[in-house]
């Protein structure tokens, strides 16, 4: 079996993201379905094994990806920093652990469209820390539509029984109803149909969301539905996409968690994270729609009270890399949607 190479980034070196990758590495699975390169640094990487426990050694690859073969005792990493230990004090991220973070999604995205690499996870990053560098984006997500030039992206959280997908994602609620316009619930809608339908189900079958309780209850409520939303939805069956709503969200999941719908389009993040999360606390997976390269990420943050603990749960650093594998798979012909 084939087996992709899958960029993992570190992440926050002063979070969860370290212990959980090198959880991650020895899990079974992991190691059948593909082959992962750390893109990090030595100290940290070293030091998680340390607190794991984990009986793996560190082999650095300066540039080339993981060799085919059967080694299951290492972890290949190529080093992109040298923090000092002041910088990788646990639960205080610098800027110098900020412009770290930078470095490995950057040149995780960069293997990604050399085809050097066929996609990439990514661990969980310190927003506040990547803006003190100097590197002024609200997430992962706006950082790798700018570095592959994609205008039209979407976020989309999965999980074995649920996928939602955002029309706006770090937004205050306040701003919620001004930023649901009619392109860009067309524009989810297209984007979420578009990769559903090559990475994860055929013709997906697409529930959206109102955005008001009880849909606006005929306006009394918000006039959003009637005057963005359904003419949205309208404009996408026109184009043989199969999306239906607005829909009630406090009715809705309960169909869509049964497999009546293959995705959710939600107006703003907790709308669709709440009940994402409730599912899926351990093993959702962030997969960003849209891009001209493959990206999932875990569903969670750098858990800074659990850094240094060797506790935390890799559970959705697992689902990452895996599901980043079988996207990869899905694209180059060697698995099936």
């Amino acid at each position: 079996m084939k087996q992709p190479v899958i960029a993992v980034t570190m992440g926050d070196p002063t979070g969860v993201g370290p212990e959980i990758i090198a959880k991650a590495l020895r899990d079974s699975e992991v190691q059948h379905r593909c082959r992962p390169l750390v893109l990090g640094d030595p100290s940290v990487m070293e030091r998680a094994l340390a607190i794991t426990g984990e009986p793996l050694a560190v082999e650095f690859l300066d540039d080339g990806i993981p060799p085919a073969d059967d080694r299951t005792d290492r972890i290949y990493l190529r080093s992109l920093s040298r923090l000092s230990p002041g910088d990788m004090v646990f639960g205080a991220p610098s800027p110098a652990s900020g412009a770290a973070m930078y470095d490995y999604i950057t040149t995780a995205a960069k293997l990604c469209l050399a085809g050097e690499v066929a996609g990439m996870a990514t661990a969980p990053i310190n927003k506040e820390a990547l803006n003190r560098a100097g590197h002024h984006y609200p997430g992962h997500t706006e950082l790798l539509a700018e570095l592959t030039g994609t205008d039209q992206f979407v976020m989309m959280l999965a999980g074995d029984r649920l996928r939602v997908a955002l029309v706006t994602i770090h937004e205050a609620l306040a701003n919620v109803p001004q930023l649901v316009t009619f392109d860009r619930v067309l524009s989810t809608i297209r984007t979420t149909h578009r990769d559903v339908n090559r990475y994860f189900r055929p013709n997906p079958r697409l529930a959206v969301l109102a955005l008001n309780p009880h849909c606006g209850e005929g306006g009394l409520f918000g006039n959003e539905e009637a005057r963005v939303i359904s003419p949205a939805i309208a404009a996408a069956r026109a184009e043989g996409i199969d999306a239906v709503g607005p829909l009630s969200a406090d009715t809705l999941f309960h169909f869509a968690v049964q497999g009546g719908y293959d995705a959710v389009i939600c107006m703003y993040h907790d709308q669709g994270l709440i009940p994402l999360k409730l599912l899926h606390f351990d093993d959702g997976v962030n997969v960003t729609l849209g891009l001209p390269i493959i990206r999932t990420s875990v569903d969670h943050g750098t858990a800074y009270d659990l850094a240094g603990t060797g506790k935390a749960n890799p559970r959705s650093m697992v689902a990452a890399i895996l599901l980043a594998a079988r996207m990869a798979a899905v694209r180059d012909g060697d698995g099936e949607p």
